[in-house]
């Protein structure tokens, strides 16, 4: 409903009824409008029915117990292709609505935020396979797949450009290991 009618657009009352619950069982079980927007982008990120912890979710596992960087990377922007074909019509939503809600844009920045820290780990994991390029600090490489990792990124390409997910994928896979590691002689 978000997506199709925005988010002023979409009532509490019209989202229970969508449900087939009354109105005050949403308010009970979530929260306000703000809240179960909240909890709607959480397992739009976590690709499930509730909102799990980034340390928790598979590929971040997999990630972690891959040796080499190359395949690392491989993993993340598959799963990042996954999460971004659910997140990002939400954070179109989202950023209409966030300067008419201060709630709403402190969601926005606190996942920002969130996406950077996470960036920095994979960055020192990263640099733990030796691969990393010796000219980019931990923070440049947390930065570089920040920045290409976020929804604006993805609807530039897939929207504005008109790519297929699938070509995005292989873009930020080929992208970061060219930019990212050293490459072999």
């Amino acid at each position: 409903m978000f997506c199709e009618k925005g988010y002023v657009g979409t009532s509490m009352q019209a989202i229970a009824e969508a449900a087939g619950i009354a109105l005050d069982t949403v308010y009970a079980s979530v929260g306000k409008k703000p809240a179960l927007f909240a909890l709607l982008v959480e397992t739009a990120i976590s690709g499930s029915d509730i909102a799990i912890p980034a340390e928790e979710r598979d590929y971040v596992r997999a990630i972690r117990a891959e040796a080499d960087a190359s395949r690392k990377l491989a993993i993340y922007a598959s799963a990042l292709r996954s999460i971004q074909e659910r997140l990002a019509p939400l954070f179109r939503v989202l950023q209409e609505a966030a300067p008419l809600d201060a709630r709403l844009g402190e969601l926005w920045n606190g996942i920002a935020e969130r996406r950077a820290r996470n960036m920095r780990l994979l960055a020192k994991d990263l640099e733990e396979t030796g691969r990393l390029r010796r000219d980019l600090s931990i923070d440049t490489v947390a930065d570089v797949l920040w920045t290409m990792n976020s929804p604006e990124y993805y609807l530039l390409l897939v929207e504005g450009r008109g790519w297929e997910p699938a070509k995005f994928e292989k873009w930020l896979k080929d992208s970061w290991c060219r930019l990212l590691l050293e490459q072999s002689a």
